[in-house]
Parts: C-alpha cells; sequence; structure tokens
C-alpha cells in the first residue's frame, strides 16, 4: 500500500511539474506571447525587434568658429549652438513666425515700448542650475554692456547701452518667472531678432566659471548637451536626460563631422559613415535621386551669393570700377552651370519672396563693352590686377565657389583686370573679412528672421561696419531709411522704406549680388521627422530615425 501510495504522490508531482512548465512557455525576453496553437514553424517566423538607430552623425563642410553663439555670425557654429542652447522665443518649424521657446507667453503694450514674457517653469540648465528671470537679466546684462564680442547683439540692437541707437534700456526681473524689456525706441523685428540663435540664455554659473572659454564649454536649457569638440574634425553632442519638454529629443546622441570636400561627404553618405550632410554640388542631383538609400530634403530659400567690395580700398572706392565688374558678370552662366536649377540670378540683396522686396530694380546685364567704358571713364582703361578672395568650403548659397571664382576671373580678365585667387580655411576667412583686408571678396548670407531689416541693416548699414558689413560702406541716407523703418510698426510702410533702400544700394552697388539658391540637404532614407529650416540651423529635438 505504501509502494503503491507513494507511486501516485510521485506521479501526480509531475502532473503538477509539466502544467507549470507549459503555463510559463509563452514568455521571452522582448515580452512577446505565443499562442499556444501556433505552429512551430510560424513562432520561427516571428519577426525579431529591430533596434531604432540614436545617433546621428552630420557631416558638414566646416568647422565651428565658437560655441558662445553670441560671440559670432557664422551658419557652423549656430548649427550646434541651436540644439544647446534655448531662446525666449523661437521659430516655427519650417518657417520664421515666432512661436513660445523658453518664454511661454509675453504681451507688448501699446506705444510698443515694453515686452512682458512670462517663462517656462521647471525648466534647468545642463549644470542643474535653475533657469529663470535672473538668468535672463544676466545674459542680456552681459551683452548689452559689451562685455560679448561686438556682433551680432551690436548689430541687432543699434549698438550697446549708452549708445546713442542702442534699442534696449532696460531688462528686469519682475519675479521669479516673468521678465520685462523696456526699449528706447520701436523695433518692429524685435520679438524676430529676440529668436535669432546668437540669443540663446547661457547658464550664469557657467558664464561666471567659464569666462571666455564659454565658446569651448558651452551650457544652455536645450534638448542636447556639450560632450567634446575636435577642432576640424567632431563636435559631439549627447541627450539632455532632464529636458524640460517631456518626451524629446528622440536621438541619444549627435555628431557633427567635417568633410570639407562635397564629392567626399556625398561617399561617406553613401559608405555609411555619416547619416546626413549639407553642401551637396548640384551636379550630383541625379546620382542622389537614384540612390533608393537616400533622400532629398529642401531648404526654402532665404539667402544670397555675393560678390563683395572693400569701398574703402583703391580703386574700389570708384562706384564706376564696382559697376564695370557687375557688367562684366554673367549671372545667368553662372547659375546655370553650377546651380543645377536649384538657384536664381540675384539682383538684389535679400530674396525675392521677402516682404519689401523691390522688383522694379533692374539688373546690371552683362555687358563686356559697357564695363570697359566704364572703367575707362574711371581712368583704368588698361586695367589693374587685383585679388579676388572666395570661401575656400562649400555653402549653402554657393556649393562650388572656387569654380564661380575661376569663371569671374575669366570675365573680368575680358576687360583687362587681372585677378589673383586667395582662399583661406573658413574662420580665418571670416575673420579677414570682418577686419576689412580683402580688396574684393565672395560670401553670401542665409537670412536670421525672415525680416528685411535682417538683410539690409545688418549686412549694409553703417553701424554693422566691423560686423557684418565687409565691404566697410557707409550710407547715412541709408541708415536714415533703415533706422525709420525699424521704428515704423506699419508693415505696408517699412516695405516701402526698404524698396527705397534697395535703390540706394543697387546705385551705389558696394556689392553684386550673385544668386539666391534652394540648398539641398541629403539624408538616409530611414530619417524621419526633420523639416530644413530657413536659417539654415536645424533643432534636432523631434528628430528619428525609422
Amino acid at each position: 500500500m505504501v509502494k503503491k501510495k507513494s507511486l501516485i504522490l510521485s506521479l501526480l508531482f509531475l502532473l503538477l511539474l509539466s502544467t507549470a512548465l507549459v503555463g510559463c512557455k509563452g514568455s521571452s525576453e522582448t515580452g512577446t506571447s505565443k499562442n499556444e496553437n501556433t505552429s512551430e514553424e510560424e513562432n520561427n517566423n516571428e519577426e525579431t525587434p529591430v533596434e531604432v538607430q540614436k545617433e546621428l552623425v552630420y557631416g558638414r563642410g566646416g568647422d565651428s568658429s565658437s560655441l558662445d553663439p553670441i560671440t559670432t555670425t557664422e551658419g557652423e557654429a549656430f548649427k550646434v549652438t541651436v540644439n544647446i542652447y534655448e531662446t525666449l522665443l523661437k521659430y516655427s518649424e519650417g518657417g520664421t513666425e515666432v512661436e513660445a521657446g523658453l518664454a511661454k507667453e509675453w504681451k507688448v503694450s501699446d506705444d510698443a515700448l515694453t515686452y512682458t514674457f512670462t517663462l517656462q517653469e521647471g525648466v534647468k540648465f545642463h549644470d542643474g542650475t535653475d533657469f529663470n528671470a535672473e538668468a535672463v537679466v544676466y545674459n542680456f546684462n552681459r551683452w548689452m554692456n559689451g562685455d560679448a564680442d561686438k556682433f551680432p547683439y551690436y548689430t541687432m540692437f543699434g549698438g550697446y547701452k549708452g549708445d546713442e541707437g542702442h534699442v534696449i534700456k532696460e531688462v528686469k526681473a519682475v519675479d521669479e518667472l516673468t521678465v520685462e524689456f523696456t526699449l528706447n525706441r520701436p523695433q518692429a523685428p524685435f520679438l524676430k531678432n529676440l529668436a535669432m540663435s546668437p540669443f540663446g540664455i547661457a547658464s550664469p554659473k557657467a558664464i561666471e566659471e567659464f569666462g571666455d572659454k564659454l565658446r569651448e564649454n558651452p551650457v544652455g536649457t536645450g534638448p542636447f548637451k556639450f560632450v567634446s569638440w575636435k577642432p576640424d574634425d567632431t563636435i559631439t553632442l549627447e541627450k539632455n536626460p532632464d529636458y524640460w519638454m517631456e518626451g524629446y529629443p528622440k536621438l541619444d546622441s549627435i555628431i557633427f563631422k567635417v568633410i570639407p570636400e562635397n564629392s567626399a561627404r556625398l561617399n561617406a553618405l553613401i559608405a555609411g559613415e555619416i547619416d546626413l550632410m549639407d553642401g551637396v554640388n548640384p551636379s550630383d542631383k541625379a546620382q542622389i535621386e537614384s540612390n533608393q538609400d537616400l533622400q532629398i530634403f529642401t531648404r526654402p530659400a532665404n539667402n544670397v551669393a555675393y560678390l563683395g567690395f572693400n569701398v574703402t580700398k583703391e580703386p574700389f572706392d570708384n562706384k564706376l570700377v564696382r559697376q564695370a565688374i557687375a557688367h562684366a558678370i554673367d549671372k545667368k552662366s553662372i547659375v546655370e552651370a553650377f546651380y543645377g536649377g536649384m538657384a536664381e540670378p540675384a539682383k538684389n540683396p535679400m530674396p525675392p519672396a521677402m516682404e519689401g522686396y523691390n522688383d522694379e530694380i533692374e539688373d546690371y546685364e552683362y555687358d563686356l563693352d559697357k564695363a570697359k567704358e566704364l572703367l575707362k571713364e574711371a581712368g583704368f582703361e588698361d586695367g589693374f590686377e587685383m585679388e579676388l578672395w572666395a570661401p575656400s568650403i562649400p555653402r549653402d548659397y554657393m556649393p562650388e565657389g572656387m569654380k564661380v571664382a575661376e569663371v569671374i576671373q575669366s570675365s573680368l580678365a575680358e576687360i583687362g583686370i587681372t585677378a589673383e585667387i586667395k582662399n583661406d580655411e573658413w574662420v580665418p576667412y571670416l575673420d579677414k573679412l570682418a577686419a576689412g583686408e580683402p580688396e574684393v571678396f565672395m560670401v553670401g548670407w542665409i537670412g536670421d528672421n525672415g525680416d528685411p531689416d535682417n538683410y539690409l541693416y545688418t549686412l549694409l548699414d553703417k553701424d554693422a561696419i566691423g560686423s557684418n558689413n565687409y565691404s566697410y560702406y557707409s550710407s547715412d541716407e541709408l541708415h536714415d531709411i533703415l533706422i525709420e523703418a525699424q521704428t515704423n510698426a506699419d508693415q505696408n510702410a517699412r516695405n516701402e522704406l526698404y524698396k527705397q533702400a534697395q535703390e540706394i544700394i543697387h546705385e551705389d552697388i558696394p556689392w553684386v549680388p550673385l544668386a539666391h539658391t534652394t540648398p539641398m540637404i541629403v539624408g538616409k532614407k530611414n530619417i524621419t521627422n526633420f523639416v530644413p529650416h530657413p536659417t539654415g540651423s536645424d533643432i534636432f529635438t523631434k528628430f528619428e530615425f525609422k
């Protein structure tokens, strides 16, 4: 009896153990359950979860000059800093309308002299300190008191505190989350200016700690935190785990990789070494379109490429010489040869889609005989020798600058001018331009805020000499018109003033507008939630790989 009872108990134990094992059969490390009725063949065919890419490698033509955005105006810096720093207001996705940023609400007084901003709650800088009204005041006091480089604050807000044309009278903290700006005079594009990349709010603690070294140690509130910078190679950012926008960013890291040549950058993309690139040769468009692993994004046309003259240097202080050179440049042929249908010839300093554009202006037609007549009238019938400076790296507005320089060099030879082409690395090149060293140069501009002021005043007003006015051009008449346009709140009246301004610029011709482009960006096919921004600075908060 005992043996029989023991046998029954043993069988019962085995039955219970078998039942328990069957109950566990459906679990897996991925959390996926399999139906008991599913055949073994069907189970084997079930897809394995694919790991989504979380690191973006962005290929670009040049390195950043600084990671303290208030100290520079060059686009390679802003491509990085817009992902580290945030501004009080930001631009809309794919446009330049202002939206809430670090400030969630704002109101403007009837006389347009007082702006009150209510700040986002619970925002912290990457160093763990609080973002608040005092931090905003600290940054603006730093800028307006001239404790940063002359540009861009000086240019966008009419100088420093105490200067005659300075826009901002005072910035004060009303309470922890309220900031009040009082202006000396109305400024129509004030809100758009505040949203510009240079005015990203930095940690006051970091400013105190690093001083000028903030250029290499950026600390903001943005979706990504600074990790490292290997000059002329890579800048690495990582996800900000405490970012105030819940669920963002989607990426874990971004690496900005410098590959100077367009073709080499494209080869790196095809080989899978990078994921996204700018500075595309228009001639490569067909090859890219035929590659099923790639996709093309286009950036809205918001730029100008131009040939500039330093009007303080002989013989370019003579308007007739400048006009002669304008007649010697065949813009249409340049656009057809080097822009692959992605550009149009330019006749004004700002793009045609912008409010206030003067389409009534007639461009300097390509006419070598006319050019020679003007040179003779100016006293240079036998021509002269000059240096022609050109960028050595591709830009959105000038993807093949050296080739364009060679065409211009050849055209100038037709009217007796011998031009020696010169270039330099990107950052030293910009330094030379700001210092007024080159006599004739090729460069361009990508608009910051969608307002005509950002082209005409920022690039050609006398206030901008030493910053973005590389021509060192000064016109009191132009200055008065541009300040009036800044001050007037009536957009129609502003547009008429800007049309007048373009007529003065066209006659004085401190530089020859060459082209307005629709730049291409190329990336892998699995990229999603990426909308290139017209300012040329893309924020990768929502960027993902499928």
